[in-house]
């Protein structure tokens, strides 16, 4: 029973949250209301997928929100300005990938803690977005089949929700299913044997922030679409609650490590969360010391790898 409440009970707890805001929460269980929470929780929980990648292999990644605000405001600024769509979804998804991969430089070769590493990029990151931005967002009617990656609809389910699950379904498939996955895991949680067996420990630090990065590009490629406009802090309120839900996520399923299944679990309870106490009127700094209390919870249950990823001691 112990081993079960370890494995399962944050996941039962927010099966009870959702059922309580059933009960009390008016028109929450509206079917549009529920596909709303999903299509928000989307971009939150890709975003924590990214970041469970970086902290499955021992790195902390601070950047993710600010790399998709820039990869964003690129990915919008080509659309603006009459250039094709599809280079300026290859933009938004480059400069993911290259801010993911600066990241893994500076923490494999330069030496840079992943912590420290991370905020100077993040904070790079910022200011190209207002740079190129001035400040100020871009905004329009935009190409019709641009628009439809994040706001179609198919057989009556928000596209949004489909990317979700198609990221979830294939970034599981990846750590558990194939060699680079397995070697990632097994880097985050013990480096030194992990090279000593022959792993590349350095290759696969890169990796993962790398991926990191690049679902940080998808997101804002999806974000902007969804929106039609592109602000240069558009992406920064997911910061904290994307690894949120990574934390919450490490309570659950594999207790004390980053998981995937985890981090889309957490990632809908706080989206339940957030959307049950705005229908039940609460005001909206309640929402930020709910998250506050979740993210000091989790954290209180996995300091060890959280401290390891940290500052690598």
């Amino acid at each position: 029973m112990r081993g079960f409440i370890e494995t399962y009970g944050t996941a039962l707890a927010g099966l009870a949250v959702f059922l309580f805001f059933v009960a009390f929460a008016p028109n929450f269980s509206n079917p549009a209301n529920l596909l709303n929470i999903l299509k928000q929780v989307s971009f939150l929980a890709i975003l924590g997928i990214g970041f469970t990648f970086a902290l499955t292999t021992g790195e902390l990644d601070l950047s993710f929100a600010n790399i998709a605000s820039l990869a964003a405001v690129a990915t919008g600024g080509l659309i603006h300005t009459g250039h094709p769509v599809a280079l300026a979804i290859l933009a938004g998804l480059a400069i993911g990938v290259a801010g993911g991969a600066l990241n893994g430089v500076l923490v494999t070769r330069v030496k840079v803690p992943s912590l420290i590493a991370t905020l100077a990029t993040a904070s790079i990151a910022n200011g190209l977005a207002f740079y190129l931005t001035a400040g100020v967002a871009f905004v329009g009617r935009w190409d019709a089949g641009f628009v439809a990656l994040g706001r179609a609809n198919l057989a009556g389910i928000p596209v949004l929700v489909l990317w979700m699950v198609a990221v979830t379904a294939v970034s599981l498939f990846v750590l558990k299913s194939t060699r680079t996955g397995i070697h990632m895991v097994c880097t985050g949680e013990a480096e030194e044997p992990a090279r000593l067996a022959g792993i590349r420990v350095r290759a696969m630090k890169v990796l993962g922030l790398t991926l990191s990065g690049a679902l940080a590009g998808l997101t804002a490629v999806l974000l902007t679409a969804n929106l039609s406009s592109a602000a240069p802090s558009m992406a920064g309120d997911y910061l904290l609650t994307a690894i949120a839900a990574v934390l919450l996520g490490m309570t659950m399923f594999e207790p004390g490590r980053p998981n995937v299944p985890g981090t889309l679990v957490g990632g809908v309870v706080i989206g339940v969360l957030s959307n049950g106490l705005i229908l039940m009127g609460a005001d909206y700094y309640v929402q930020d010391i709910v998250l506050g209390l979740i993210i000091i919870g989790s954290v209180a249950l996995s300091a060890s790898t959280l401290k390891k990823a940290a500052f690598g001691v």
